[in-house]
């Protein structure tokens, strides 16, 4: 199932994608159509932290509302916006630096590739949804890029978790733009104000859940900038895969329903070409991860 978070006329409710793509079940109206009650929450995040029952009545009202066709609960893609699935986090997103190879050869050379995992973090208010615009925030900073990554989010609550038992922890997977400020980044010698300006973490469509996903370690993922392809890798190409990611983080931090894990991003962002090439006012970047979709933003003023 692709869960979402959207808002029809004004009213933002949890969502499921149909399987075919075009439509979306409001999945608290359409269960009080079925059983003239609604026990499902207003919020993805309160809902991923039921579990296994979440998934279960949602199994339910979906089935049923296949059969039992409704307008005021089914709606065509088209007619809703979508949300960041998880519009507030909360709390900061978990990110890993420097995750494939080529992408920390370029830049700095063969001595960036790191041999622990490099964890940073941004703040929730960092988060947009799809078609969402990204501030370009000209007066603070001139060096706007991209980085294109599979997100992980969090399904159950985890402290030392092992590795094999990682991915049974995971609800779903997204997509996220790790936006960043070069220049904020190389000035305060460290990652967090470079990375945490207002809207410089779109995130979305929407989160798929892990039954979806046979192996998250081996997903094509693309970067498009106004339709040219700037990054192109697969996940299999990790230094550190996820299961070691989440083993490595919740050795001495509890992992909850809801966080939110950016496994970081493939060669091809604007700094590491020559000259660089930065995200200027009105670029369209794109981000496509297989079994997942597309996330669509463009860079404003």
């Amino acid at each position: 199932m692709k869960f979402v978070t959207a808002e029809y006329h004004g009213e933002t409710f949890v969502g499921v994608v149909e399987q075919d793509g075009g439509k979306i079940i409001h999945l608290r109206l359409a269960e009080q159509a079925m059983d003239q009650r609604a026990t499902i929450p207003s919020s993805l995040l309160e809902c991923i932290k039921q579990g296994d029952s979440f998934l279960r009545r949602t199994e339910e009202i979906a089935d049923w509302a296949k059969e039992n066709r409704g307008a005021q609960y089914v709606y065509d893609l088209a007619d809703v916006r979508l949300l960041a699935p998880i519009p507030r986090p909360a709390k900061n997103i978990f990110c890993i630096g420097k995750n494939y190879a080529d992408h920390a050869m370029e830049l700095g050379g063969k001595s960036h590739i790191p041999e622990h995992l490099i964890v940073f973090s941004k703040v929730p208010t960092t988060v947009i949804g799809h078609e969402e615009t990204i501030l370009r925030h000209a007066g603070v900073t001139d060096e706007v890029d991209y980085e294109g990554e599979l997100a992980v989010v969090i399904g159950k609550q985890g402290r030392a978790i092992r590795k094999e038992e990682a991915l049974d922890y995971v609800f779903g997977y997204t997509i996220i733009n790790d936006v960043t400020a070069r220049d904020l980044q190389e000035r305060h010698e460290q990652y967090f104000l470079g990375k945490s300006l207002d809207t410089f973490c779109p995130m979305g469509p929407w989160i798929v859940h892990r039954s979806l996903i046979e192996n998250p370690n081996k997903l094509q993922i693309e970067t498009r900038v106004n339709g040219e392809v700037r990054q192109k890798a697969n996940t299999e190409q990790f230094i550190f895969n996820i299961e070691t990611i989440i083993e490595t983080i919740s050795r001495g931090i509890t992992l909850e329903p809801g966080d939110i894990i950016a496994t970081g991003t493939p060669a091809g962002v604007g700094k590491g070409m020559k000259p660089p090439r930065f995200l200027q006012a009105g670029d369209v970047v794109e981000i496509t991860v297989e079994g997942i979709g597309t996330l669509r933003n463009t860079v404003g003023e």
